[in-house]
């Protein structure tokens, strides 16, 4: 296993209920690791505990995004369920021991957070497991559920990071010969529709015949919407946690960008015929920005489905959209669960406004495919 190093520093005091080892920190007792709820982030460390919990240790230095911690749930707030490796909603108590991974969130309806600078008290800033310290947040959410660190699990002296246990890697290709046709999904904001958008384009691509991979290239870390590609039909599922990733708020752009493309090229298997790939949050969200201008996005993917809440965020979203280039068969999403909006979006667009379920229909979905070159 190639972990990531980070430098030494003492250990904290809290560290009393497990066994002192001057050489690697403080040895974690294997049961503890059982007995702690595991998130979803955290699924891949899951299955080796299962395995075997022996030879960990906890440190107590500066965590950065992807370290694996142990953490105490101290007070329950926004999150008051931790979703499990095979998303089911735990309960959360005070007193919990959980592990969960650090990284930084951007949501506009939740919480703004970044991954704090000690393992002081912070808090669990998203369901799927992820530990950061709350800069802002809605004001029509609780606040956030408070947890304090333990120790960052490591091994041999260094901290355990989740790209260290994922099963696939970032390759920054550039280029993508041989893929399959390629669809993104992309919308507004946060909780436009575009989850259930894909899901339905998923279905009814499947309903057709076609074989269907289908990915979310950013967001947070949640099993949700993997799940639902998956029901909806897709043969293949993948999300940028598989490579390693717990969110991708932050990242470094080319890192962005290489997840997209190694994305698809993962998806691209000698049984898929059409690839549907989400990128979370909204047009206005730095990287999702950064990446509609980017020669590499247009060649790697040759529609865009445009997930919308309501008709204004539609006409914004599509004169974005095609000042940049992209092509935009179709506007879908939440618009669609009024009519009235959705006949607002259609007077003044020329884009074709589709219901969201309607995408299920074979024929409809098939429509949006890309001309064959």
């Amino acid at each position: 296993m190639t972990l990531v190093a980070h430098p030494s520093e003492a250990l904290s005091p809290t560290f009393t209920s497990i066994t002192s080892n001057a050489a690697t920190g403080v040895a974690a007792d294997p049961q503890r690791l059982q007995r702690a709820k595991k998130a979803y982030t955290t699924r891949f460390l899951a299955d080796r505990l299962a395995l075997d919990p022996a030879g960990y240790d906890l440190l107590d230095i500066a965590p950065a995004a992807g370290d694996v911690v142990l953490a105490k749930v101290v007070e329950i707030g926004n999150h008051t369920k931790l979703e499990s490796p095979a998303s089911r909603r735990q309960s959360m108590f005070p007193g919990d021991e959980i592990l969960v991974a650090f990284g930084n969130r951007y949501a506009p309806d939740q919480f703004l957070a970044v991954v704090p600078d000690d393992l002081g008290e912070c808090s669990l800033v998203a369901g799927g497991g992820l530990a950061a310290r709350v800069l802002e947040q809605h004001a029509d959410i609780d606040k956030a559920t408070t947890i304090q660190p333990i120790g960052l699990l490591a091994k041999d002296g260094v901290v355990v990071n989740l790209q260290d246990l994922a099963p696939h890697a970032v390759n920054h290709a550039t280029e993508l010969p041989g893929r399959p046709p390629v669809i993104a999904v992309l919308g507004t904001s946060m909780n436009s529709g575009k989850s259930t958008t894909l899901g339905c384009l998923v279905n009814g691509l499947d309903a057709a015949g076609l074989r269907v991979s289908a990915g979310k290239a950013t967001g947070t870390g949640s099993g949700n919407d993997p799940r639902l590609f998956t029901d909806a039909g897709a043969r293949l599922v993948l999300d940028f946690t598989d490579f390693g990733f717990p969110t991708t708020y932050l990242l470094d752009y080319e890192t962005v960008r290489g997840l997209l493309t190694s994305l698809i090229d993962t998806l691209t298997t000698a049984e898929t015929d059409v690839i549907v790939v989400e990128i979370a949050d909204g047009v206005y969200q730095g990287e999702t920005s950064r990446l509609l201008h980017d020669p590499v996005f247009h060649a790697a993917v040759d529609h865009v489905v445009f997930a919308a809440a309501d008709a204004l965020g539609a006409t914004a979203g599509i004169g974005i959209l095609q000042d940049a280039g992209v092509s935009v068969p179709a506007v879908s999403g939440l618009l669609t669960a009024s009519p009235l909006a959705a006949r607002e979006a259609a007077g003044v667009i020329t884009t074709r406004v589709i219901n969201t379920y309607d995408l299920c229909n074979p024929a409809t979905a098939l429509e949006l495919l890309p001309a064959r070159k």
